[in-house]
């Protein structure tokens, strides 16, 4: 198969899935490893996809509309979510009440904290069971429990919510922008998440660069409603922002 064919069946598996990973490819293309990632570099540099470990999603604002499984958004970004979860985690003080919003980045978080004496509420299965792993009084929210994400959300979920008032939230997005705001693919997700927000006296959305400037389906918060935690960012947000690196 010719270089070209390789890169068209590539980038239409790709707009098909919106990610895919290196051993399937192996086998759509019966080519090897090293081709493959060689193919997948080669886009990369041309800004036609966005490589990531073992695979590739779709880049730029096309991948802010895909609501990924939670093992795939895991191995994204991996070291700036270490980062910006590490960060936000310091900002919890013993007596708070928390909503812990579904997510890979809010999920690093839990690793950090180290205050005992504070409740949390949250929308996540994977994040109820690490809370309580560690002592932490936690509540999980009813409704339907959606698989892509893990996040149980919806209608149910809504109403669930309006009975808490949390000091702190901490919410995942997939873009954001000064003039459509935090945005997310789900509407079912985004009324949780918008709920959820209105009901935190402190919002804060942990983002890690690939999420600025990208606008996903639905908004759930004006960029005024939180304050943003990010490793980079490049662009004046209409709100108060914090950037981190390893050298925090």
């Amino acid at each position: 198969m010719f270089t070209e064919e390789r890169y068209n069946i590539i980038l239409q598996e790709l707009n098909s899935k919106g990610i895919i990973a290196v051993a399937d490819l192996v086998k759509i293309l019966n080519a090897s490893e090293s081709t493959i990632r060689r193919d997948l570099n080669i886009l990369h540099n041309k800004g036609l996809l966005k490589k990531i470990h073992g695979g590739a999603i779709l880049n730029g604002e096309r991948a802010s509309k895909h609501d990924y499984m939670v093992n795939i958004r895991k191995s994204l970004n991996i070291n700036e979510k270490f980062e910006i979860a590490k960060y936000a985690a310091s900002l919890i003080k013993n007596g708070d009440m928390i909503y812990l919003d579904a997510g890979t980045t809010t999920g690093e978080l839990i690793e950090f904290i180290k205050e005992r004496e504070i409740t949390v509420v949250t929308n996540a299965i994977v994040h109820a069971k690490k809370l309580l792993e560690k002592n932490i009084k936690t509540f999980i929210l009813g409704g339907e429990l959606k698989a892509t994400t893990e996040a149980v959300v919806g209608p149910i979920t809504v109403e669930d919510l309006k009975k808490y008032n949390f000091s702190k939230g901490f919410f995942g997005t997939n873009g954001i922008s000064n003039e459509k705001g935090y945005t997310t693919p789900d509407v079912n997700e985004a009324m949780v998440k918008a709920e959820a927000i209105k009901r935190c006296n402190e919002a804060f959305i942990l983002a890690d660069e690939s999420k600025l400037e990208q606008v996903s389906f639905i908004t759930f918060g004006e960029i005024k409603d939180a304050v943003i935690i990010t490793n980079k960012i490049n662009i004046k947000y209409d709100t108060n922002v914090i950037e981190v690196n390893k050298n925090d």
